[in-house]
C-alpha cells in the first residue's frame, strides 16, 4: 500500500459565502385590492471555520484543495420568504495547527485542543427586500439591496505536532527503532540515513491494562550540522519539537560509520539552540543507543566523562533498558523526581 503523503504546511484561500439578494415583490391576491410590497430578505452567507480534530494527522486535504468557499446565502422571495442562510464550512485540521494571515503575518489562532474552533472568514450579510422602504408616502417601493460578499483571506497553516517527548538525533541513530520499541507506532526502519522523512507520533503505555499511564513521543527526522539553516532535511521539521515538554537525545553510542558520539551530541544541542534558544533549557536525557554492540560499551564511559552526563543505556535489539527508559520518560513528563 502506498504511504500517505504527510503535509505540515500549506497556504489556503478561504472565502465566506456571499449573502443572498433581497427581493422586490408585491402581493397579487384576487381579493386584496391594494397589495403591498412583500419581498423577502436574502440569507446570510456561510462562515469558514477551522476545527481541531485529533483524527486528522496531516494538512494533506487542504494541500490538494486549497480553495475553500462556504455556501452562499439564498435569495429572498415573494410573500416575505427569507432566503436560506448558507451552510457554514467547518474544516477539520490536526491539533497543533497554527493559522497565520499571509498578508499581515498575524497569527489568528493556535488550535491545540480537540474541538477548538476559530472563525476565519465571515459570510456576507443578506440583502434587504423592498418592504424595508415602504412608507406612508411610498407605497410601492422597488428598492432592495444585494447581498454582501463574504470575507476572503489567504492563510498559512503550519502544523506543530503535540507530543510530550521529542526524540532528536542524527540520521541513522536508531530513533525509529527506539520509537517502535517503546510505543505503538510502527515507523519505517532501514540501515541508511534519513529513513524517517516525516515526524511520527507514538503513544507509550506504562503499566498493565488495568492501571496504564500513557504519554506521547514524536520521532523527528534526523538532524545534521547546519539543520537550522536548511541543511539535510533542514529546519522544516524542527518546529515539531517546539511543543515537546521534554527531549530525548538519541545517540548512536557505537559510533557507526566513524561517527563520534560526543560530537553528535554537541551538534544536536547547537542546532536546537540556533533554531530556538529555549529548546536547550527544557528537561532532557541522553539515550545511549545500540548498547548491544562492543564499540558502544567502549564509547559510553568516554562519552559520560566528556559530557559529564549519565546516559540511559538501551538496545532495541536485546531490549536492554527499554522499560527503564519508558518509566523515566513518564517521570519527566509528569515532573516527578
Amino acid at each position: 500500500m502506498k504511504a500517505r503523503k504527510f503535509v505540515d504546511s500549506v497556504v489556503v484561500h478561504v472565502s465566506g459565502g456571499d449573502g443572498g439578494n433581497g427581493c422586490v415583490s408585491f402581493r397579487r391576491e384576487k381579493y386584496v385590492p391594494k397589495g403591498g410590497p412583500d419581498g423577502g430578505d436574502g440569507g446570510r452567507g456561510g462562515h469558514v471555520i477551522f476545527r481541531a480534530d485529533r483524527n486528522a494527522d496531516s494538512l494533506i486535504a487542504l494541500f490538494f484543495n486549497p480553495q475553500q468557499h462556504a455556501k452562499d446565502g439564498g435569495h429572498g422571495k415573494g410573500s416575505r420568504m427569507h432566503g436560506r442562510n448558507g451552510a457554514d464550512l467547518v474544516i477539520p485540521v490536526p491539533c497543533g495547527t497554527v493559522i497565520t494571515d499571509v498578508e499581515s503575518g498575524r497569527i489568528l489562532a493556535d488550535l491545540t485542543d480537540m474541538g477548538q474552533e476559530t472563525l476565519v472568514a465571515k459570510g456576507g450579510k443578506g440583502g434587504l427586500g423592498n418592504p424595508h422602504w415602504q412608507t406612508s408616502t411610498h407605497q410601492t417601493p422597488f428598492e432592495h439591496t444585494d447581498g454582501e460578499e463574504g470575507e476572503q483571506f489567504s492563510l498559512r497553516l503550519d502544523l506543530k505536532l503535540l507530543a510530550d517527548v521529542g526524540l532528536v538525533g542524527m540520521p541513522n541513530a536508531g530513533k525509529s527503532s527506539l520509537l517502535g520499541a517503546i510505543s505503538n507506532a510502527h515507523p519505517k526502519v532501514g540501515p541508511y540515513a534519513f529513513t524517517t522523512l516525516n515526524p511520527i507520533i507514538g503513544t507509550v503505555k506504562v503499566g498493565d491494562d488495568f492501571d496504564a499511564r500513557s504519554y506521547t513521543v514524536a520521532d523527528i527526522p534526523g538532524l545534521v550540522k547546519g539543520a537550522h539553516e536548511g541543511v539535510g532535511l533542514g529546519d522544516h521539521f524542527l518546529r515539531h519539537v517546539e511543543r515537546a515538554a521534554c527531549l530525548a537525545f538519541v545517540i548512536d553510542m557505537a559510533g557507526s560509520e566513524g561517527r563520534d558520539p560526543v560530537e553528535d551530541y554537541e551538534i544536536l544541542r547547537r542546532e536546537l539552540k540556533l533554531y530556538r534558544g529555549d529548546l536547550v533549557e527544557r528537561p532532557f536525557l541522553v539515550v545511549a543507543n545500540k548498547m548491544d554492540l562492543p564499540s558502544a560499551v567502549e564509547n559510553l564511559p568516554i562519552f559520560e566523562k566528556k559530557t559529564k552526563l549519565k546516559a540511559f543505556k538501551v538496545s532495541t535489539v536485546s531490549g536492554e533498558g527499554i522499560e527503564r527508559l519508558k518509566n523515566r520518560l513518564l517521570q519527566m513528563v509528569r515532573h516527578e523526581n
